[in-house]
C-alpha cells in the first residue's frame, strides 16, 4: 500500500512530550563483548559511501557501521531488529508477530525510497505494488557487517536511493584452516508463544586464498494472534488463532582472495511460511503466505596496483510469493463464508555492473556502468460457492519487464591539489546517467564539500538529486475500467525525483568518543499516489447517490504529490573506561505532503480522489505530518563485569505518530483515514557468559516492563520476552 500522509501535532509539542525519553537516551545497540569493549575501533573503513574504501570519520556523509561484533554478540536473528536501533531508522513490524511485514522508513522517506544491497547488489520485490523489500526475509545468517549511508545517493546506486543506502556485506574466508560453529536460540514473547532458532556454519580457508563456506539458518515460531481482539461480549463465538512463522535460509559461498584478487560466487535460498490475518482487528485462521527467494551474487575484483582497481559485480534473484485464504469458519456451527482465494506473485531481478577505481595524490576517481532488469507476473483465482462466482487473472502473457542502463562517476578532490592552503578542504562530485525502457533518460548529480577543521573535527555539506523508478505493477497492472478504458497501471508515469540538502558535523574526542550531528531536508516531486476516478459530469457531493447510474471511472496511479521531509540526528559512541561503553542516538523527523490537481489526457479530466486521504483534488491540498514515522531515541550501556561476564542494558523510545485505517464513509468506495498511535518506551537487559572456551551463553530479556503498545493500528505486538542463546565455535 502506498504511504499516506496525515496531520500530526507540531514538532515542538512532540519534542516536549518526549523530552524525558530523549534526555536519557545514549545508545544504539546491545552488542558487547570483552573484545568489543577493549578494542572498539572508532576509525573503521566504510565502502558504501563512494564504492571505495574510506575512513568513516573522514567522509562527508552521515554513516553507521554495524560491525561483526555487534551482530555476533546480539541475540537477534533478523536484520530489522538490529537496524531499528540506528539513528534515522524506524521499521514498522519489528515488534509485531515474527514474520509480519516489516517496512523501513529512513529519514522519513517511503519504504521504497531506500536501497537494500547484499554485497553491493540490489535486492527488491518487483512483484509488489511499490517494489519495496519486506525486511522480514533478511536473517542475520552469514552477515559480516552492515553499512548505512543516510541521505540521497542515486549518483552511485541509482533508483530508490532517496532516503539512503543499506549495504549488507557477507562473510569471507579469514583465518586459514577449518572452522565450524553452531548456535541455538530459544525464547518466548507472550502467552503460548515459542521461538526456536538454529544456525550452523562450516568454513574452510586455504593458504593460497581459496575459501568455501556453507551456512544454514532455521527458525520456527508459535506466535501471537497477530490482530487485536476487540470483541469483549461473553459467549460470542470466536475462532481466533495464534499465527505461526517458519523460515529457513541455506547459504553457500566460494571465493578466492589475495592481495590482488577478490573473487567470489554465492547462493542463498530463503524459504518461509507465515500465518496472517485478514486486516486490522480481523482474525483469519486459514490465511497463509509462502515466500521463496533464490539469490545468486558474484564478484571479480582485481587490484592492478596501489592506484588502479577493476571490479565486476552482479547478481540474479527470483522470488515467488503465494497467498491462500481458504473459507474461514464464521460461527460455532461451522458455517463457512464460502470463499476461496489463491494468488501467486513472481518477480526477477538481474543486475550487472563494472567499476574502475583510480587513485592519485589528492584526487580519486570511480567510473562505472551497469544494466538492471526487473520482471514480474502474477496469477489469481477467487471463487464464492454461495454466489457461484469465479474470477481468474493471469499476467504471464504480458511479459512485464523494465530495463535500465546507466553510467556513473564519483570524484574526490582534495584541496591540496590546488594549494597547500586548501589541504583541509575536500570536494566530492557525483554524476549518473540512466536510460529506462519506459520513461527514457534521467540524470542525477551530487555535490559534497567537507572541511577538516582539525584532525578530530569534520564539517560537511551535501546537495544531491535522486529518483525512484515506478514499480512494474504501477506501470503495467492491466485491470481496466470497462466504461472509461482507464487501466490501473499507468505507462505515462514519470520517476519520482528528489532534491536533498544536508549539513553535518563529526567530532572525535580523545581515542574513545565519537559524536555526530546532521540536519537534513528532502523534497520528493512527482510522488506517485493511488487514486479513484469519477465521472466529471456528476457533482462530487452526489457521487454514488444514484444506484441506477455508474459514476465510477476506474482506479490508477498518478504523479500527483510532493513530499517534504526535514529533521536532525545526533549520535554518540564512547568508552567511559576499559569496562564500560555507551552508545546512543536521537532522531527527529517531520514533513508534509502537497497534492496538485491532475488534468491530463490520461484521466480525461475525471474527478480525482486520493485513496490516501479520501480528498478530491480540485485544488492544491496540503497535509501536515507523516504516517508511520516516529521520532526515536536509543540508549545502550555495556559493562564488562569480568573476563567471562558482560552485561548490557538498553532503552528504545518511539514517539507519537499517525497510522491509517479504511473508512467506508470517505466517498462512494471509501478511502483511508488517520488515527493517532501513542508513543512507547521499551527496555531490555542482556547477560553474556563464557561457560568454557568456545562455548558462550547469552540471556536476554526484552520489553522488561511488559509494555502494551502498537506499531500499526489494530495489530498486536510482542510482550515481555525471555531468550537464551547457546553458541559454540571451533
Amino acid at each position: 500500500m502506498d504511504k499516506k500522509i496525515v496531520s500530526l501535532k507540531t514538532l515542538g509539542s512532540q519534542l516536549a512530550k518526549s523530552s524525558l525519553a530523549i534526555a536519557c537516551f545514549i545508545g544504539t545497540h546491545d552488542a558487547y563483548s570483552q573484545d568489543t569493549l577493549k578494542t572498539k575501533n572508532l576509525d573503521e573503513v566504510i565502502v558504501t559511501v563512494s564504492r571505495t574504501e574510506e575512513n568513516i570519520n573522514d567522509v562527508g556523509r552521515s554513516t553507521t557501521i554495524i560491525s561483526s561484533d555487534d551482530i555476533q554478540n546480539s541475540v537477534y536473528t533478523n536484520v530489522s531488529e538490529i537496524l531499528s536501533q540506528q539513528e534515522g531508522i524506524y521499521i514498522v513490524g519489528t515488534g509485531q508477530n515474527p514474520g509480519s511485514l516489516q517496512s523501513l522508513f529512513l529519514r522519513g522517506a517511503n519504504s521504497e525510497h531506500t536501497v537494500i544491497l547484499i554485497d553491493g547488489v540490489r535486492i527488491t520485490d518487483p512483484s509488489s505494488t511499490d517494489n519495496a523489500i519486506n525486511l522480514a526475509e533478511l536473517s542475520l545468517a552469514n552477515i559480516e557487517r552492515i553499512e548505512i549511508v543516510r541521505g540521497s545517493h542515486s549518483t552511485l546506486y541509482g533508483s530508490s536511493a532517496i532516503g539512503g543506502v543499506i549495504n549488507i556485506i557477507t562473510k569471507k574466508g579469514k583465518e586459514k584452516g577449518f572452522h565450524a560453529g553452531a548456535e541455538v536460540t530459544a525464547g518466548n514473547f507472550g502467552e503460548s508463544t515459542l521461538e526456536l532458532s538454529e544456525n550452523a556454519f562450516i568454513e574452510y580457508s586455504a593458504k593460497n586464498g581459496f575459501y568455501a563456506r556453507g551456512e544454514i539458518f532455521n527458525t520456527k515460531v508459535n506466535g501471537l494472534d497477530a490482530t487485536v481482539d476487540t470483541v469483549t461480549t461473553q459467549d460470542v463465538y470466536k475462532n481466533r488463532d495464534n499465527d505461526g512463522f517458519d523460515k529457513m535460509d541455506i547459504i553457500g559461498k566460494v571465493g578466492y582472495k589475495t592481495k590482488k584478487w577478490d573473487v567470489f560466487g554465492s547462493y542463498k535460498l530463503t524459504d518461509q511460511h507465515l500465518d496472517i490475518d485478514d486486516g486490522a482487528y480481523r482474525d483469519d485462521d486459514n490465511y497463509t503466505i509462502d515466500f521463496n527467494r533464490n539469490l545468486i551474487s558474484y564478484q571479480a575484483a582485481y587490484k592492478a596496483n596501489d592506484k588502479l582497481n577493476i571490479t565486476l559485480l552482479g547478481g540474479y534473484t527470483d522470488m515467488t510469493r503465494s497467498a491462500i485464504d481458504d473459507s474461514t469458519i464464521v460461527d460455532a456451527s461451522g458455517t463457512y463464508d464460502h470463499s476461496y482465494s489463491e494468488s501467486t506473485y513472481q518477480g526477477t531481478v538481474l543486475n550487472n555492473e563494472v567499476q574502475v577505481d583510480y587513485k592519485l595524490d589528492n584526487i580519486s576517481f570511480v567510473f562505472g556502468g551497469g544494466f538492471y532488469q526487473e520482471t514480474m507476473t502474477s496469477k489469481s483465482f477467487y471463487t464464492n460457492t454461495a454466489w457461484a462466482y469465479v474470477s481468474e487473472s493471469d499476467l504471464d502473457s504480458l511479459n512485464i519487464e523494465a530495463n535500465t542502463s546507466s553510467i556513473f562517476s564519483h570524484i574526490n578532490i582534495g584541496g591540496a591539489l590546488i594549494s597547500d592552503k586548501l589541504s583541509k578542504l575536500n570536494l566530492a562530485l557525483g554524476l549518473r546517467f540512466n536510460n529506462h525502457s519506459t520513461y527514457g533518460n534521467y540524470v542525477t548529480y551530487e555535490i559534497n564539500p567537507s572541511y577538516k577543521i582539525n584532525k578530530n573535527s569534520l564539517l560537511y555539506g551535501s546537495f544531491s538529486t535522486g529518483y525512484n523508478s515506478p514499480a512494474l505493477y504501477r506501470l503495467y497492472a492491466p485491470n481496466v475500467n470497462e466504461v472509461s478504458s482507464v487501466t490501473r497501471g499507468n505507462k505515462d508515469l514519470n520517476p519520482e525525483t528528489s532534491t536533498s540538502y544536508e549539513i553535518g558535523f563529526k567530532q572525535k574526542i580523545g581515542e574513545n568518543t565519537n559524536v555526530t550531528l546532521s540536519l537534513f531536508q528532502t523534497d520528493v516531486n512527482n510522488l506517485i499516489e493511488y487514486v479513484y476516478l469519477w465521472d466529471k459530469a456528476i457533482g462530487i457531493d452526489t457521487l454514488g447517490n444514484d444506484f441506477t447510474r455508474n459514476d465510477y471511472r476506474g482506479d490508477s496511479y498518478l504523479n500527483i504529490g510532493k513530499q517534504s521531509n526535514h529533521g536532525f540526528e545526533f549520535g554518540i559512541t564512547t568508552a567511559l573506561s576499559e569496562k564500560l561503553t555507551l552508545q546512543g542516538n536521537v532522531s527527529v523527523v517531520s514533513g508534509h505532503l502537497t497534492y496538485q490537481p491532475e488534468n491530463s489526457s490520461y484521466t480525461n479530466d475525471y474527478h480525482v480522489q486520493l485513496f490516501a486521504t479520501g480528498d478530491f483534488v480540485t485544488e492544491e491540498i496540503e497535509k501536515n505530518g507523516l504516517v508511520r514515522r516516529a521520532n526515536t531515541a536509543n540508549l545502550a550501556v555495556t559493562y564488562q563485569a569480568s573476563t567471562k561476564l558482560a552485561l548490557a542494558f538498553d532503552i528504545r523510545y518511539a514517539g507519537v505518530r499517525n497510522d491509517i485505517y479504511y473508512n467506508s464513509n470517505l466517498g462512494p468506495y471509501g478511502a483511508l483515514s488517520q488515527t493517532s498511535v501513542r508513543d512507547y518506551t521499551l527496555a531490555g537487559f542482556t547477560a553474556k557468559y563464557e561457560i568454557i572456551k568456545n562455548l558462550d551463553a547469552t540471556v536476554n530479556v526484552r520489553n522488561i516492563f511488559n509494555v502494551q503498545y502498537q506499531e500499526i493500528n489494530g495489530y498486536t505486538t510482542r510482550g515481555r520476552g525471555f531468550y537464551l542463546k547457546l553458541k559454540y565455535s571451533l
